[in-house]
């Protein structure tokens, strides 16, 4: 009878250990995806703050290229008008031929 009695009290410890041990997983478990989410949320606000440094870089370089693009297109409109009020006549000549030109070219 003692041997039964070790027995039932010997399993009935190895219940509560493991019951225990089951605990102790589940609160583990609980503890690291609440890590995993602290983390996640620190990577995404990191991902934001990237991107809208490189969105604004991009913005800051589109806008520059665009000035340095208007600037180009005065030159050439100021090298044309010059050219133009230098030589009218061959000017003229010339926009006509182009003229010309694209009339053939449209009708095919």
């Amino acid at each position: 009878m003692a041997k039964t009695t070790d027995k039932i009290s010997a399993t009935a410890r190895s219940t509560e250990d493991l019951e225990a041990d089951i605990r102790q997983l589940q609160a583990d478990i609980a503890a690291l995806t609440q890590q995993l989410a602290q983390t996640g949320e620190h990577g995404l606000g990191a991902a934001r703050r990237a991107a809208a440094q490189g969105a604004e870089h991009l913005r800051e370089r589109g806008e520059a290229a665009m000035e340095k693009l208007r600037g180009n297109a005065h030159d050439i409109e100021d090298q044309i008008a010059g050219t133009v009020r230098e030589k009218p006549m061959t000017s003229l000549a010339v926009a006509a031929g182009v003229g010309f030109l694209f009339a053939l070219l449209s009708r095919r």
